[in-house]
């Protein structure tokens, strides 16, 4: 039977603590050789909105240490509006109901059966908090405590999510743009994580003093600049444009997620897409030599160093997703949900067939 699971379900069979922990695993599996990914690739075309674009965006990987494979897929409208000065990137709910639309599909690599379905959007959010989790594990101060976090959405939750589970944070001072979301942003992960937070009314604020720097925002342009950076500190990113190229070169330790610098894009004629264009999104950062930097999959197998000193400045870039972390992690969600029995079943049967593909 093919496993249907919710957001609710992935919600309740992966805690942080337990996606850092597969996640951790299967860089080592990376670096080893044992794992494989293919590179997301973004194509876009018209819509009848005339300030939207279609994207259709996949990625997939494989474990087959745990015996799966998985795909990542998006079916967006998106749109870049300006806010506060800063280009964004921003996904419509456009679907029926007001809804997005996200999936992640879960093969098994010995039969090729289809194991389980579910939306991507709460393993979104521990993936990419995981990963920028174990950059900070690796890089930050052990003894960092206080957490300067710009940003206040979805992925914001997941980055603090993560670094409470790495190091004893004890307090976080929050800025975004919307005052209003900031504050309501800082009542609930106060209540949700036991963690004094603070929303502040400027990027400065948040960030003085700070330990951990972490960038959890849907910006195509810098939020955080090399001005702003104090010995010892821990910058994260959880996107390539968040932190200024001048920024990244003061750092004493620099470490990408990947080598792949940016997706696949393919465009319709005549589409332009503003994340690509000049000054803006993958562009900024192109003068970094991203090939001569450290993966994440070689911290985590130690093959490189991390931190060398307390007064190092460490940095982590989350340049790009993976597939394969989609594997891990839902390999992390399908065994539990078959452990306790979540989910409803489908009959593969519906999922294969009996003609030669």
């Amino acid at each position: 039977m093919t496993l249907l699971l919710s957001n609710e379900d992935v919600h309740a069979l992966l805690p942080m603590p337990e996606c850092l922990a597969a996640l951790e695993h299967a860089y080592r599996e990376l670096a080893a050789g044992r794992g494989v990914n293919r590179r997301r690739s973004d194509t876009f075309t018209t819509t009848t909105r005339g300030d939207a674009l279609y994207a259709l965006k996949s990625m997939d990987g494989i474990a087959p240490s745990l015996g799966v494979g998985a795909v990542r897929i998006n079916s967006d409208i998106v749109t870049w509006p300006e806010r506060a000065g800063n280009a964004r990137r921003e996904k419509v709910p456009a679907a029926p109901g007001g809804r997005w639309v996200g999936l992640v599909l879960l093969f098994s690599s010995e039969t090729g059966e289809p194991l389980a379905i579910f939306p991507d959007g709460y393993l979104q959010r521990l993936r990419v908090g995981a990963t920028n989790g174990l950059g900070a594990k690796y890089l930050a101060r052990e003894d960092a405590r206080t957490v300067g976090l710009l940003g206040s959405g979805w992925q914001a939750s997941g980055q603090l999510m993560a670094i409470v589970a790495v190091r004893r944070i004890e307090k976080v001072r929050c800025y975004s743009t919307s005052a209003e979301n900031r504050e309501a942003f800082a009542a609930k992960m106060t209540r949700e994580l036991g963690v004094e937070i603070e929303p502040v009314a400027s990027a400065d604020e948040a960030v003085r003093g700070a330990d951990v720097v972490l960038c959890a925002t849907n910006s195509i342009e810098h939020v955080l600049f090399a001005r702003q950076i104090e010995p010892g500190m821990h910058l994260s990113s959880i996107k390539r444009p968040e932190i200024e190229a001048a920024a990244v070169r003061a750092a004493d330790r620099v470490v990408i997620h990947t080598h792949e610098e940016k997706p696949m894009h393919f465009l319709a004629s005549g589409v332009q897409v503003p994340e690509a264009g000049e000054g803006k999104g993958w562009s900024l950062g192109a003068d970094l030599d991203f090939r001569s930097l450290p993966e994440l999959k070689d911290l985590v197998s130690g093959s490189v160093p991390g931190r060398r000193t307390a007064a190092d400045v460490t940095c982590f870039l989350n340049n790009i997703g993976m597939g394969f972390q989609f594997a891990a992690a839902g390999a992390a969600v399908y065994r539990k949900a078959k452990e306790q029995g979540a989910g409803r079943e489908l009959p593969t049967e519906w999922f294969t067939e009996d003609v030669h593909p």
